[in-house]
């Protein structure tokens, strides 16, 4: 929204609180959203937070025109704690290509200094870690449960990561956008993810900003203090998962933010007869069996879900997950097509007694 609009309506004798509503539109665009929920004040357990970078590998040397997509690729692939010299002010770093982690290489730690953002341009997905990708040098023969390796994104912004029409892993890797996972251990802390988006159709895959594939099964994905959109302009999208998509993975989420995703596919899952599939889980997807969602701090709102759960969609198909709402707000997540009775834009097939909500807001 323009100042110019503001402007012309103020000359037609708009009401004031049209004019209120137009600069309320112009600012939705105008302000870039900050990092978190600065509402969420839950405890955050010591490894959901931000890893120390002593003894970096330091991307550039003082100046923008230093910190180049090349270096930065270059560094993940050597693994080990990479950091940024760019300058005083904010840098964006198109990259030319994806940033991949390397099964045999230290454990990565990117940290942005609150200054770095790293774009796909809408052409790439920016990170990329698969145990079971033998490009990526093939460790063990249990890769899809292996530990390591041990990827932490913090201090930075991703943003135009797009995970279309990307060929290479195994035929299993679509969707994340910005991030995906597949095994080892994923952690997120003050990041923010703007406009990332993956494929608009199919009934399985998402997660615009991070997909996580069989993550290590005794640490969940930890999500700190971090936001997905954050305002209209800022959403992230992609037929299921909107901002987040996990199949058999666990999800700890802490004082985030999670607003103005959508879930863009259509025929649910499995796919309703002629249609492609997907549209589920406006701000979160998780399918899998015993898998669990613990949430504290956060707001979700203004998600939306063609089909189902215009906040979270989740299935545990041996009914053995959880679900914890603590401190949290989820307000205003419609979804188009189904929700469980009772909690608004939220479906959960679960273990009995789920989701367990304490001092939460849960409404339209």
């Amino acid at each position: 929204m323009k100042l110019t609009s503001i402007f012309q309506a103020r000359r037609t004798g708009a009401s004031r609180l049209a004019l209120l509503a137009l600069a309320a539109a112009g600012s939705a665009y105008a302000a870039t959203p900050g990092t978190g929920n600065p509402d969420g004040n839950c405890a955050v357990p010591s490894a959901a937070q931000a890893d120390s970078i002593a003894n970096a590998r330091v991307v550039g040397t003082g100046t923008p025109s230093s910190c180049t997509s090349e270096a930065f690729v270059a560094a993940v692939a050597k693994g080990g704690v990479i950091t940024f010299n760019c300058g005083p002010d904010p840098v964006t770093i198109g990259l030319k290509a994806t940033a991949k982690v390397f099964n045999d290489k230290p454990n990565v730690v990117i940290d942005g200094g609150g200054k770095v953002t790293l774009s796909g341009a809408n052409v790439r997905r920016i990170l990329y870690m698969n145990t079971c990708d033998p490009k990526q040098v093939w460790t063990t023969d249990h890769c899809d449960t292996q530990d390591t390796p041990h990827l932490t994104v913090q201090n930075i912004t991703l943003t135009k990561g797009n995970s279309k029409g990307q060929t290479y892993g195994l035929s299993e890797v679509y969707g994340g956008g910005a991030i995906y996972a597949r095994g080892g251990r994923l952690k997120v802390v003050n990041t923010r993810f703007f406009k990332n988006s993956c494929e608009a159709t199919g009934p399985d895959l998402g997660g615009a900003a991070i997909r996580a594939f069989g993550a290590s099964p005794t640490t969940p994905v930890y999500i700190t203090h971090s936001t997905f959109g954050g305002g209209s302009y800022y959403g992230n999208s992609c037929s299921n998962g909107g901002a987040i998509s996990g199949l058999g993975t666990n999800f700890s989420i802490y004082n985030s933010l999670i607003s103005y995703n959508t879930a863009i596919g259509n025929g649910a899952n499995p796919p309703a007869p002629g249609t492609p599939g997907g549209g589920s889980g406006g701000g979160i997807y998780q399918d899998g069996n015993t898998i669990n969602l613990t949430m504290c701090g956060n707001k979700i709102q203004h998600n939306h879900a063609n089909e189902g759960g215009g906040a979270s969609f989740f299935v545990s198909n041996n009914r053995t997950g959880t679900m914890s709402i603590t401190n949290s707000t989820l307000i205003d997540n419609p979804n188009d097509k189904f929700e469980t009775n009772g909690l608004p834009g939220i479906f959960i097939l679960a273990k009995a007694g789920q989701p367990v909500i304490t001092n939460s807001q849960i409404k339209r």
